[in-house]
């Protein structure tokens, strides 16, 4: 199984990880299932995925505590990724970046996933209200305390900077130089995939000339590269995709093209639509660690063997010509 650096540490993990935020939170209510979610994350295990990326927020905490279930079985054979710097209320969600409540979050975090030490402790979102580096800071203490191993950030998504025309990761990047003046930052996870390769332009370069590790969220486009949605199917309420710009019906169906053409691919290959979407990702640098969501077994099982699939040149060279994604902003 290939392994991957996370950041200029000791620190490795399988070439594809496994995110858990859709077990139990954002997605399809009717289809999260704790006892489900614990054979998918021991699937993902065994097949020889060892990062498993949640937060605290998802759920809020259940998420945590799903994954503390496993990994109060097999902690050796998993890489532990966590966030904090959000709070989730009723109707809103705001950033919190005090140091006092980044100790505290960080010490429930470890008594819900039942271990002595995370792997990686993300920054969700940075707190408008307080300095960078005095969350980065409290952050790096716990390093220092033996409760973190090493440190990352969430981008901020790119959506705004296609409204606005401005720098698309600009303004992440300006804060990451902040941080790493105080303390170094071992990874950076952003949206990264066939449909939104927007990280490619400035983010990825500014990672790999400092060997800092990128986690690629949504490399399969929730879902939506994996050719397993139909336009116009419709999603649960509670289902981030029902209200998100890409999922509807007019964009699905104007965005058929790239599935198609994940699939020419994959035909070539005796391969899934999905499997090539992560191969892609995987063939952006050494640095690059998809991290797809999964709910069931056999989903994170394909999703971990795409890194025994090598696109060729060629193959590269046709997804680089599909039509570029709509989105409901264009």
């Amino acid at each position: 199984m290939e392994r991957r650096a996370i950041g200029a540490t000791a620190l490795t993990v399988g070439a594809v990880g496994l995110g858990c935020m859709p077990m139990s939170w954002a997605y399809s209510a009717s289809e999260q299932r704790g006892d489900r979610s614990s054979r998918t994350v021991h699937a993902a295990l065994d097949a020889g995925t060892t990062l498993l990326d949640t937060a605290d927020m998802y759920g809020p905490f259940t998420n945590e505590l799903l994954l503390g279930r496993v990994l109060a079985q097999r902690r050796d054979d998993a890489f532990v990724s966590t966030k904090c710097g959000l709070l989730v209320g009723d109707q809103h969600i705001v950033a919190n970046g005090r140091p006092g409540y980044v100790r505290r979050a960080c010490d429930a975090s470890l008594r819900r996933l039942r271990t002595e030490v995370i792997d990686l402790y993300q920054l969700h979102r940075a707190d408008p209200e307080v300095p960078v580096e005095e969350t980065w800071g409290a952050m790096a203490e716990l390093v220092a305390a033996g409760k973190v191993r090493a440190l990352g950030l969430c981008a901020v998504d790119a959506r705004a900077s296609r409204r606005t025309g401005t720098d698309r990761y600009g303004a992440t990047i300006a804060l990451l130089e902040r941080m790493q003046q105080v303390f170094p930052v071992s990874a950076v996870q952003a949206e990264l995939s066939v449909w939104a390769p927007e990280a490619t332009e400035r983010l990825l370069p500014w990672c790999a000339a400092r060997g800092v590790g990128l986690l690629a969220a949504m490399p399969l486009g929730s879902g939506y590269l994996t050719g397993t949605l139909t336009p116009g199917q419709g999603f649960e309420p509670d289902d981030v995709r029902a209200r998100h710009p890409r999922f509807t019906a007019e964009m699905m169906a104007s965005n058929q093209p790239v599935v198609a053409g994940l699939r020419r691919v994959a035909g070539r290959h005796g391969a899934t639509p999905a499997q090539v979407a992560l191969a892609w990702v995987l063939a952006r640098g050494p640095q690059v660690v998809p991290v797809p969501g999964a709910k069931r077994e056999r989903w994170a099982v394909e999703n971990s063997a795409a890194a025994g699939l090598e696109l060729s040149a060629a193959d590269l060279a046709e997804i680089a010509a599909l039509p570029p994604a709509w989105e409901s902003w264009h």
